[in-house]
């Protein structure tokens, strides 16, 4: 375990053995705290003021709008419900009177033209101001008229109402060179209406008004005598607006500089005292010892001081006390380190003697132990031994193994390690020798051990053996005795591991000496199986042959009596003979079968294949049989077989298992029965042959 950046830094750089400190890496083009806050705060006043100008801005757009509006629906209202120009200008059309109401109207800013339109739709009267050219400017020509679009005049047509007709458009010529922002005109339209006073046959259109309040019976028809329609355009107001959002704009922009100015000058008095303490953090981190700071005001940032100081004053403190423990941390690290190497030598292989030697030798290197041993329990015997040694002398060494020391319950050390279990940590050999065996007293003072730490190797609830070693002239302390513990954990559990496999191996040789063993008596007994089955095949094949040769005498001594070769026959004697036939072939089929068996138990070819015809061989058979069926008064019929092919097969075998399925028939047949013997060619191109009978089965 290696010390980290932070404990170095703390180590006073003028102790020997100290490497340099490293000094931390200042960050370049990064934004200050200064810098950070005038930002932030810059951002809080856009935002702030950003929200509050729209909100205005959009309040005094929509106030501006409901005022032209408003404006547009007077003017035309008022117009529109005047008597004398109800009936001076529209009824009676006198172009004085329209004009000086259309001159009063055009003298209103907003308003950009006048149009006055008859029942019939042409125009009465108009008048426009014509459309801006420039979007900079807001003077109009009037050789560009700009009038309403005539569905309009025709909405209002098709419902008159009291109510003025409100319509937007918008013009192509933007207002402003930055803003840029569209034209928009709004259409006043409003019909004049009268109530007709003589015939109702009037020119003018007739519609009846509808007054909200009064009843069915109250309405009368009223008639349109013209509509009157303003347009006002929204221009000026959009002047006024960008006017407007120019100076919020600049007032704006003021408020910003003068909060980012204002906010400068108090991160200044804050970030300065934080720049020394980032010094100071510095030298610090370099490994100097810098003077305390002198708190510059009794807010935050003075109380920050005072904790920097006590805290420079700590890591100080700090730095000698981990530089004091940086000898025990390396013999720590070194500690599991060795104990990290055990494991590593104990898990690689399950050599006893192996693990024993790369153990002892790294507590040795690693952990500074002069001399180091191990000594085992040998169960069948009761006795220990030291089964590895090192650090010592080959003469001692060689010493060591010879001892052979009994196990008892004597109270003495070798009881206390091997019956109970007892680690040992001895100060000085000269205090326990009385408890030693002598021995192994005598061997440890030639070695020149004076102090020792012995712990006992436990596996499994059972004491293998113990551990041990020692310093040399130094003495041993607890620290030694707990680490030995530690390893004597993994160096049993190896030992157990090692003498399991030794064990399974031997286990397993024997486990193959008796697999050979059983293998060459079963090639015994199979040997003599195989000689027996021989013998016994040529048995059968030795007594066939002589069966069959007076079995073929006897049988032509009967078929010459048969033939009344021997003299004249009587019927009762042919029927003998003729029995005596039938069984004789009988036997011929049995020995024929012993014959088959033993050459089907020497491998030899038992098919003699050749064309042979499946009808002819059935009927053969039929014709031997004949004779044994009569005799039960049973008739076998062998169906006719055109055309059927010859087939590949062994005549001797096929008349065999013709012999036999007719041959049971026959058996199982009552008296009387019928037996029939038929041929089929499958789609497969093989012949099928059944026996049929009439029998139970």
């Amino acid at each position: 375990m290696k010390p980290t950046d932070s404990d170095r830094r703390l180590q006073p750089s003028n102790q020997p053995g100290n490497s340099l400190p490293l000094r931390p890496s200042r960050a370049r083009h990064v934004l200050g705290l200064r810098p950070k806050f005038v930002l932030l705060f810059s951002l809080i006043l856009i935002v702030v003021c950003s929200t509050l100008s729209g909100y205005y801005v959009e309040a005094r757009r929509e106030a501006m709008t409901d005022n032209l509006r408003q404006l547009g629906t007077i003017l035309l209202t008022s117009v529109a419900n005047n008597e004398h120009f109800q009936y001076a200008g529209i009824v009676a059309e006198d172009r004085a009177t329209l004009q000086q109401f259309i001159d009063g109207l055009v003298a209103v800013q907003d308003v950009v033209y006048v149009v006055i339109t008859r029942p019939d739709g042409t125009v009465l009267a108009q008048h426009t101001k014509g459309s801006r050219q420039s979007p900079s400017e807001l003077v109009r020509s009037p050789n560009h008229p700009l009038y309403p679009e005539s569905q309009i005049i025709k909405r209002v047509f098709r419902s008159p109402n009291t109510i003025p007709l409100a319509t937007e458009f918008s013009l192509p010529t933007k207002i402003g060179s930055v803003l840029a922002l569209d034209e928009l005109v709004y259409d006043f339209a409003m019909p004049i209406l009268r109530r007709p006073q003589g015939s109702p046959s009037s020119p003018a259109l007739s519609f009846p008004l509808d007054e909200g309040s009064a009843d069915s019976s109250s309405i009368q028809p009223v008639l349109i005598s013209a509509v009157l329609q303003i347009g006002l355009t929204d221009a000026y107001l959009k002047q006024e607006l960008a006017v407007m959002i120019r100076d919020i704009l600049i007032f704006t922009a003021v408020i910003i500089v003068v909060g980012a100015l204002i906010t400068h000058l108090l991160t200044l008095r804050i970030t300065r005292p934080l720049r020394s303490l980032a010094t100071v953090a510095q030298q610090v981190a370099e490994g100097r010892s810098p003077p305390l700071m002198a708190p510059s005001s009794r807010d935050e940032v003075g109380q920050l001081t005072n904790m920097f100081n006590l805290m420079t004053t700590s890591l100080q403190e700090r730095a000698a006390a981990i530089s004091g423990n940086m000898a025990t941390i390396e013999h720590q690290v070194s500690q599991l380190t060795t104990l990290h190497q055990v494991s590593a030598a104990i898990a690689r292989t399950l050599d006893l003697k192996q693990i024993l030697r790369i153990v002892l030798q790294l507590l040795i290197t690693n952990l500074g132990f002069t001399r180091m041993f191990v000594t085992l329990r040998h169960r069948e015997r009761d006795t220990a031994y030291v089964a590895h040694i090192a650090g010592v002398a080959p003469d001692i060494e060689e010493a060591a193994r010879r001892l052979d020391v009994p196990i008892r319950n004597d109270g003495g050390l070798l009881a206390d390690l091997l019956i109970h279990g007892k680690p040992l940590l001895v100060l000085h050999l000269e205090a326990v020798a009385d408890r030693m065996n002598p021995p192994m007293l005598e061997l440890a003072r030639r070695t020149g051990v004076t102090s020792f730490v012995a712990v006992p190797l436990q596996s499994h609830n059972q004491v293998l053996g113990y551990l041990a070693g020692d310093r040399g002239s130094q003495p041993c302390t607890a620290e030694d005795l707990h680490l030995l513990m530690t390893i004597a954990g993994h160096v049993a559990a190896a030992i157990d591991n090692a003498n399991a496999y030794t064990h399974l191996e031997e286990l397993t040789l024997h486990l193959e000496q008796r697999i050979l063993e059983r293998t060459q008596e079963l090639t015994v007994a199979n040997d003599r199986l195989q000689e027996h089955d021989r013998q016994r095949s040529l048995f059968l094949s030795v007594a066939s042959h002589e069966l069959r040769t007076p079995m073929t005498v006897i049988r032509s001594f009967a078929d010459n009596m048969r033939d009344g070769i021997a003299g004249p026959v009587s019927e009762q004697q042919l029927t003998y003979l003729t029995r005596i036939g039938h069984n004789l072939s009988r036997l011929t089929r049995i020995i024929n079968q012993l014959l088959d068996w033993s050459q089907l138990n020497s491998n030899r070819e038992l098919l003699r294949l050749a064309p042979v015809s499946v009808d002819r061989v059935a009927l053969m058979v039929a014709d031997s049989l004949r004779a044994v069926a009569a005799e039960k008064s049973m008739t076998i019929e062998i169906a006719p077989a055109n055309g059927l092919p010859a087939a590949q097969g062994d005549s001797d075998k096929l008349e065999q298992v013709l012999w036999n399925l007719i041959g049971n028939a026959i058996k199982f047949t009552p008296p009387g029965g019928r037996i029939t013997v038929d041929f089929q060619t499958t789609p497969e191109g093989f012949i099928q042959t059944s026996v049929a009978d009439t029998g139970c089965g």
